[in-house]
């Protein structure tokens, strides 16, 4: 399976292929927040490096959520690098900035800074410019291009019994919804192809990812979808999350994740908002329909980024504040979409 791949192996960079073969000592970083792309990708980087003689630690600065406990190595991300490791590399992955991998960028700000490094990520917002920078906006996944790395570093798919394959199915399976979203190119059905014939269990995978939710998940969609309001024309739609919801529910934080596409069915949307309250901050995700508003527009006024159809930011300041600017500015970018 892995031949089919071969017209697309072109895309992997030789210095990122130079890179994760001749490191020793891997400092792999996913994004804060983390979903199974950035999990799926950083894990994958561990299995390259370690197949070659390397050792790498997976670090988030977040806890992954359990729905991603089926992941496997999952329990080797680490909050904060080893403090007696002495990194040779920092690989980081799904970060549309270098400012999403949290706060553990903040506290290693000296490590993160004085290592080579080699950044994976398919955000459009990201301007990274360094030589070992391999950023794709047209690629569906992170997850994609770790996939093709691997093929080009002669990594069978099938590296431990399946788990490398399986991983890396979980981010394109999330950030395509299952194949769902317009992002789903031919090079990212052939990647998955493989990947689903070196052992990843797609059904599986798609059902724990999109079919599978906690009581008190769904108790949580049923409060944001109680508050749902709408332009009069029905073109932009909009909900709050709030920390009582996740009070009152007994949710987890993590269980938010979801919620913002269900919004984006609305029929006549344009574009699909969800404010939630984070600590300060009040962080927003935005989705977006095909030939319309360009998502990562509305959100770079606040200093966000991501993807056309689907991009996020945080704002500083109340729920009301963040609400009537976000809106604003929707409103403005909806009027000038007509179909």
């Amino acid at each position: 399976m892995t031949m089919s791949l071969s017209p697309y192996l072109d895309a992997v960079p030789d210095l990122v292929v130079d890179r994760i073969r001749g490191a020793r000592r891997v400092l792999a970083v996913s994004h804060e927040n983390p979903d199974a792309d950035t999990l799926g990708a950083t894990l994958g980087i561990v299995r390259l490096v370690e197949s070659f003689g390397g050792i790498a630690d997976p670090v988030c600065t977040d806890v992954p959520p359990p729905l991603y406990a089926f992941m496997d190595g999952i329990e080797r991300f680490r909050r904060d690098p080893d403090p007696a490791a002495a990194y040779d590399l920092l690989v980081i992955s799904d970060c549309g900035s270098l400012s999403r991998t949290g706060d553990v960028g903040v506290r290693h700000a000296d490590l993160f800074a004085r290592l080579p490094r080699v950044i994976v990520d398919h955000h459009a917002s990201n301007d990274a410019v360094q030589d070992a920078d391999w950023i794709e906006p047209w690629s569906a996944a992170t997850c994609e291009m770790v996939a093709l790395l691997a093929v080009r570093l002669g990594v069978p798919l099938t590296a431990d019994d399946g788990a490398l394959a399986a991983n890396l199915m979980a981010g394109i399976v999330m950030d395509t919804a299952t194949f769902a979203h317009p992002n789903a190119t031919p090079r990212t059905l052939a990647v998955a192809a493989a990947l689903v014939g070196a052992g990843a269990p797609l059904s599986d995978i798609s059902r724990r990812l999109y079919r599978t939710k906690p009581e008190a998940q769904l108790r949580l969609f049923g409060r944001i979808l109680e508050r749902l309001q709408s332009t009069s024309d029905g073109r932009i739609v909009w909900s709050t999350l709030t920390d009582a919801d996740i009070a009152a529910t007994g949710a987890e934080r993590a269980y938010s994740e979801g919620i913002i596409d269900l919004l984006s069915q609305a029929d006549a949307a344009e574009v699909a908002i969800l404010f939630k309250e984070a600590g300060p901050s009040i962080r927003i995700s935005v989705r977006t329909q095909p030939g319309g508003v360009d998502a990562t527009v509305l959100t770079g006024t606040f200093g966000g980024g991501g993807h056309a159809r689907a991009s996020g930011a945080s704002f500083e300041g109340s729920m009301d504040a963040a609400r009537d600017a976000v809106l604003a500015e929707a409103r403005r970018l909806v009027a000038a979409v007509s179909r």
